[in-house]
């Protein structure tokens, strides 16, 4: 990343680092090779900036010239219409199914479990069979390099910041479980230049700084 006084960039991507779906849309924008300007957010005091473009004002939030993208997945699926040289939109539709029961069931596991004391009547046996059923399947489709075979997909990407969350809920619990092919995915990941790239820190964004530009 690099900090500049002027740009021609005009794409702004409001983000916070930490966030699963901010990550995997960085790593879609990183892919389509779509520099932007990151706008660093503190979700206990969101800019006024943000605010104004989104009625939920949620990250990530990519506001192009043309319109306002507040969902994680329609920021992907948009990069990468623009430029997808990884043919990641190539996928199976076991991939868009995968999609689907990551950011529905197993997330809400994953949310119950580590965030458990925000809900009532959690019953965290109940939370670890579905996460761990997901977890088998994704297992067993890992007998590949990646999710939907030889080839990194739209999956890989979509649901890679989830299933980090949830290992590191308790890593050592994580790396006893029978998912050799999930932690070789996993770890393949986090020692990834991209995964290192996402991950750098930035301060909060202030109206007045200058814009730090996110980029391939």
């Amino acid at each position: 990343m690099k900090k500049e006084k002027e740009t021609q960039i005009t794409h702004i991507l409001y983000s916070f680092r930490r966030c699963p779906y901010a990550m995997r849309a960085r790593l879609a924008l990183l892919s389509a090779q779509i520099p932007v300007i990151l706008r660093e957010v503190s979700l206990k005091n969101k800019p006024l900036e943000l605010l104004a473009i989104s009625e939920k004002a949620t990250v990530p939030c990519l506001q192009t010239s043309e319109k306002v993208i507040p969902e994680s997945l329609e920021i992907m699926y948009w990069a990468l219409s623009q430029n997808d040289p990884q043919n990641l939109l190539n996928m199976p539709t076991v991939g868009y199914d995968l999609i689907e029961y990551n950011d529905g069931p197993f997330k809400s596991s994953l949310d119950r479990t580590k965030y458990r004391s925000r809900y009532e009547d959690v019953r965290l046996e109940v939370e670890l069979t579905t996460a761990k059923s997901f977890l088998d399947q994704l297992n067993s489709l890992l007998n590949s390099e990646f999710l939907c075979g030889d080839k990194m997909s739209l999956a890989d990407l979509a649901l890679l910041p989830f299933i980090r969350q949830y290992a590191f809920i308790d890593k050592i619990w994580f790396d006893k479980q029978e998912w050799n092919n999930v932690n070789r995915w996993l770890t393949s990941f986090l020692i990834s230049n991209n995964f290192a790239k996402i991950q750098e820190k930035f301060p909060i964004w202030q109206s007045d700084d200058r814009p730090v530009i996110f980029s391939a």
